[in-house]
C-alpha cells in the first residue's frame, strides 16, 4: 500500500514548488542540489548496459574457502566463463525497426501546414525517432528538447533521461513545472565539472558546481538566465527575450509506467547467461580429474599438486593408502531443454517475434503472420500511444515557431500521424483486401498499400499521370474529329 506520509523526494518537490523562481526571485539552488543527490538513474542505465551486451554475468566472480574465509579467485584457478547473450538488444532493435524503421508519415487538410511538417520530417527527424524509441525501450523514457537555433530555425536535440529530473505540479493536469538537467564535462587535463541547467517556462538558468554549491555559469554568455528566443530591433540596436509559455522538454515514454522493456525479462536473460557460462565452466573442468587422497604423505594440497606435476607420482604412507580419481559428465540434454524453455519465455515475456524456421514456417498465411506478430503489436501499441502524445506536444512547439516567424497561424491538432510498421506480410492478400475496399478513400488505400512508401508523393504522381492522360485523350479526340471531317462522304 502506498504510504500516507509523503516521501522525502515529494517533500523536496513540494519545497521547490513553493520556492519557485519569480520575476524578482532566483531558484533555490540548495533544493536543486538535494534533488540531484536523491536522483537514481541506475535502472535506466541497466537497460543501456544490457543493450550493449554487458549483462550481470560479465561481473561474476569465483570464490574459494581458505581457513574459514571466502576469498575471491583473483588468480583464475577455477574456470570463470562469462558469456552474455544479446537478447535485450535483439528485442529492442526488433521493436524499434518494427515501429519506426519506416519513416512516420504525416497528413493534414491544411496543405501549407503539411508542407512545413514534411520539410521538418527529414532524415534527421527519422533518425531521431529511431533513437527515441531505442532509448525509451532501454530506459523507460527519453527527453526531446525543441529550440530555436542561432540561425533562427526550429531545431531539436535529445537529452538523455538519466540527466533529467522533471518536476510536475500536484494537480490532475500533471503539468511540467520545470526540469533540471545535470551532467559532467571533462576538460583536456581530465578535470571533471558538474553542469546544471534549470528549464522554466520562460527562461533557462545555467549553473556550475563549485565546492558543493551551485553558482551561475557565464560560459554561455554574459546573460543568465537566458530567454529561449529573442526579437531584435535593428534600428534601436536592442533585443527582447521571450519564452514558450511551456517548459521546452518533451517526455517520450516507453509505456504508462515509464519502465524499461528489460524489466519484464531480465531474470530470464540472467538465467540463460548463467547456465551457458556454467556449462562452459564444466567443459573446462571436465578435462581435469578430481583426486581422492588416502594416506597421503605430505604437508598440504599445494605440495601434492607440485609433486604431481613434477614427478608425475605421489608418495603415500600406510595400508589402504592410495589415490583415486573422479570425473563428471555435463547433463547436456537437460541443459538444452532448459535453455529452449528460457528462449521461448524470453520471446514470450519480451513480447517479440521468434523467427526461427520451426516457428515461422516456409510460406505463412496472413492470419499466421498476424498471430506471429501479436505480442510485438501489443508492446508497440503501448509505445506508439505515448509517442503520439509526445509528438503532438512537439508539433505544438513547431506551430508556435511558425507563428513567431509570421509564417502562419496553424492548429497542431490538424496533423495526422501514421506509424508505418515494418512487418513481413503476405502482400498478395493485402493487395486483394485493398482492392476489395472501394469505399475507402484513395489516400487511405495508398497508405496501407505494401508498395507505397510516400503517400503524398504517390498522390502527386497519380495526379500528374491523370493530367497527362487527360491531355492525351483530348488530343486523340481532336484528331478523331478532324479525321472524321475529312473522311465524311460527299
Amino acid at each position: 500500500m502506498y504510504p500516507n506520509s509523503p516521501t522525502h523526494t515529494e517533500e523536496l518537490i513540494d519545497l521547490i514548488e513553493k520556492n519557485a523562481p519569480g520575476e524578482n526571485k532566483d531558484p533555490n539552488t540548495e533544493i536543486i542540489m538535494q534533488l540531484i543527490s536523491k536522483h537514481d538513474p541506475s535502472l535506466m542505465l541497466e537497460g543501456v548496459r544490457y543493450y550493449l551486451n554487458e549483462s550481470d554475468i560479465t561481473n561474476r566472480q569465483q570464490y574459494y574457502w581458505r581457513d574459514g574465509k571466502k576469498i575471491i579467485d583473483s588468480e583464475g584457478v577455477k574456470p570463470n566463463n562469462k558469456i552474455p547473450h544479446g537478447w535485450h538488444k535483439l528485442l529492442v532493435d526488433q521493436k524499434t525497426q518494427y515501429l519506426v524503421g519506416k519513416p512516420i508519415t504525416f497528413g493534414s487538410k491544411n496543405k501549407t501546414l503539411l508542407k512545413y511538417v514534411n520539410e521538418l520530417a527529414d532524415e534527421e527527424f527519422d533518425d531521431t525517432m529511431n533513437e527515441l524509441v531505442k532509448n525509451a525501450s532501454n530506459k523507460g523514457i527519453e527527453w526531446l528538447h525543441p529550440f530555436i537555433n542561432e540561425e533562427g530555425e526550429f531545431d531539436y536535440v535529445i537529452f538523455p533521461a538519466e540527466e533529467i529530473i522533471a518536476v510536475y505540479d500536484n494537480t490532475k493536469s500533471r503539468r511540467l513545472l520545470y526540469a533540471i538537467r545535470y551532467y559532467e564535462i571533462e576538460d583536456f587535463e581530465g578535470n571533471k565539472q558538474k553542469k546544471v541547467e534549470l528549464y522554466m517556462t520562460e527562461k533557462v538558468y545555467y549553473y556550475v558546481e563549485e565546492n558543493g554549491s551551485l553558482i551561475p555559469d557565464y560560459s554561455y554568455g554574459e546573460e543568465n538566465p537566458v530567454s529561449y528566443f529573442y526579437t531584435v530591433n535593428k534600428e534601436e540596436n536592442t533585443k527582447e527575450g521571450y519564452g514558450w509559455g511551456r517548459v521546452p522538454l518533451i517526455p517520450f515514454r516507453n509505456n504508462t509506467e515509464s519502465v524499461s522493456d528489460l524489466t519484464f525479462y531480465k531474470d530470464l536473460i540472467d538465467n540463460y547467461d548463467r547456465i551457458v557460462s556454467d556449462n562452459a565452466n564444466s567443459f573446462d573442468e571436465i578435462q581435469e580429474l578430481i583426486y581422492i587422497l588416502r594416506g597421503y604423505n605430505g604437508e598440504d594440497l599445494s605440495e601434492f599438486v607440485d609433486n604431481l606435476r613434477y614427478y608425475r607420482a605421489v608418495k603415500v604412507d600406510g595400508e589402504g593408502s592410495g589415490v583415486d580419481t573422479l570425473s563428471s559428465d555435463v547433463p547436456i540434454d537437460s541443459a538444452d531443454k532448459h535453455l529452449d524453455r528460457l528462449e521461448d519465455n524470453i520471446f514470450r515475456f519480451g513480447q517479440g517475434v521468434n523467427n526461427s524456421p520451426d516457428k515461422f514456417g516456409n510460406a505463412p498465411s496472413g492470419v499466421a503472420l498476424e498471430n506471429l506478430y501479436a505480442l510485438l503489436d501489443l508492446k508497440a501499441n503501448a509505445t506508439e500511444r505515448k509517442f503520439r502524445k509526445a509528438l503532438q506536444e512537439f508539433f505544438w512547439f513547431f506551430t508556435e515557431f511558425l507563428r513567431i516567424k509570421k509564417l502562419g497561424e496553424f492548429d497542431y491538432k490538424e496533423i495526422q500521424m501514421t506509424f508505418n510498421r515494418s512487418k513481413i506480410t503476405n502482400q498478395l492478400e493485402k493487395v486483394q483486401m485493398i482492392n476489395q475496399s472501394p469505399d475507402l478513400s484513395r489516400e487511405t488505400r495508398l497508405a496501407y498499400h505494401p508498395f507505397v512508401d510516400d503517400v503524398e508523393a504517390e498522390l502527386e504522381r497519380i495526379e500528374t499521370e491523370e493530367t497527362e492522360y487527360g491531355k492525351n485523350l483530348s488530343s486523340l479526340a481532336a484528331e478523331d474529329e478532324e479525321g472524321g471531317e475529312e473522311d465524311e462522304p460527299e
